[in-house]
């Protein structure tokens, strides 16, 4: 194992830009069997070896932001994040514990925070006369007078620090705003309907001078993803949507009867997609495959060829996905790059990509 299989004996450590970490974090997903995975002193050692380099990167940060170096600093802050993200994807129960792992994102993201400055807001809005939704607004780097924006919604098993992360270092210099909600919070959920809050937050985002109203996307992550849907469903302001395209409701009925009936596959080839599909979301659409919208590539494909038959603009993304006995593990990198990228052309002037891509 040493020396044979980066990180370890050849990580980066502190003080590298967050493009080529990132670039290294992606190479070393692709490099990954499900031999290795399943080999527990194997992946105890690769989460200890990302743990170590995202407390390098955090005392790079630090150095940085005593120094003056404030760019340098956030730079630093982020690329904590993406190794602890890294380390999150490999661990399994009992690697890691989850509050050390959870305390660890946090102090990072606070340390980001507190160098981005007035870059980042917390946002508090009413909703309804109900108790105040909070959100986490950070702005275009673009000059213009009003950019996109996109609403990100995290759900239970997505936490909201795991997404910022994330979606923070994959566009660190990006063209769109981010207005980031936790879709699952309990307070709210139980006296108002996600759809119906993520309207609240349309309605505040266009009250923006620096939002363009005509420009406003949704992406949703797990559950967040049904959510998504809905509100693309349900209210035209939405530009573009990354989201389960409505289909996680008939899959659900679909694997319950199966499960009930013992005609899983039966019931599966009777009920498929393209027999029955839910209603079209009318912007353009996005469904990421696997852990992202919890659909399946068969169900995705099937509701894309009826958009497409229909004139409609869907796209499918399949990531690279390595199973192992207690899971998945995907390179998040290249998928949350791809997200970006789609977004970027469906709101700005960036390439149109191909209607079905496998990472």
């Amino acid at each position: 194992m040493e020396g044979d299989h980066w990180p370890h004996g050849s990580c980066d450590g502190a003080g590298r830009s967050l493009a080529r970490l990132r670039n290294r974090v992606a190479g070393f997903f692709e490099s990954l069997s499900v031999a290795e995975l399943v080999r527990e002193p194997h992946r105890r050692l690769w989460i200890s070896d990302w743990l170590g380099i995202a407390d390098d990167y955090r005392t790079f940060a630090e150095s940085a932001r005593d120094n003056g170096s404030v760019q340098t600093a956030r730079e630093g802050w982020l690329c904590a994040l993406t190794a602890l993200e890294v380390a999150r994807n490999l661990a399994c129960p009992g690697d890691i514990e989850d509050s050390d792992l959870a305390d660890k994102v946090g102090f990072s993201l606070r340390g980001f925070e507190n160098d981005a400055g007035p870059a980042i807001e917390r946002v508090r809005i009413d909703c309804f006369d109900q108790e105040a939704l909070t959100g986490i607004f950070v702005p275009a780097c673009g000059h213009g007078p009003s950019a996109p924006a996109v609403i990100c919604l995290s759900d239970e098993d997505i936490t909201l620090g795991s997404m910022m992360s994330r979606l923070l270092a994959a566009s660190p210099r990006q063209n769109m705003s981010l207005l980031l909600i936790d879709a699952c919070n309990p307070s709210v959920r139980r006296s108002l309907k996600p759809e119906h809050m993520l309207q609240c937050w349309l309605d505040y985002l266009e009250t923006r001078p620096d939002v363009c109203s005509q420009r406003i996307a949704i992406y949703g992550e797990g559950a967040g993803a049904v959510h998504a849907s809905r509100l693309a469903l349900s209210d035209r302001r939405v530009a573009a949507a990354v989201c389960d395209g409505g289909l996680l409701a008939p899959v659900m009925r679909r694997a319950s009867l199966g499960w009930m009936t013992g005609l899983e596959q039966a019931n599966r080839d009777e009920t498929s997609t393209g027999s029955s599909p839910p209603r079209r979301i009318a912007c353009p659409l996005l469904m990421a495959v696997g852990s992202r919208s919890m659909v399946w590539e068969q169900d995705a494909l099937e509701l894309q060829a009826a958009y497409r038959q229909a004139g409609a603009d869907c796209s499918v993304v399949v990531p690279s996905r390595i199973p192992h006995p207690l899971g998945e593990v995907e390179n998040f990198v290249a998928m949350d790059d791809f997200i970006v990228e789609w977004l970027d052309s469906k709101l700005g002037t960036a390439r149109q990509l191909e209607p079905v891509t496998y990472l």
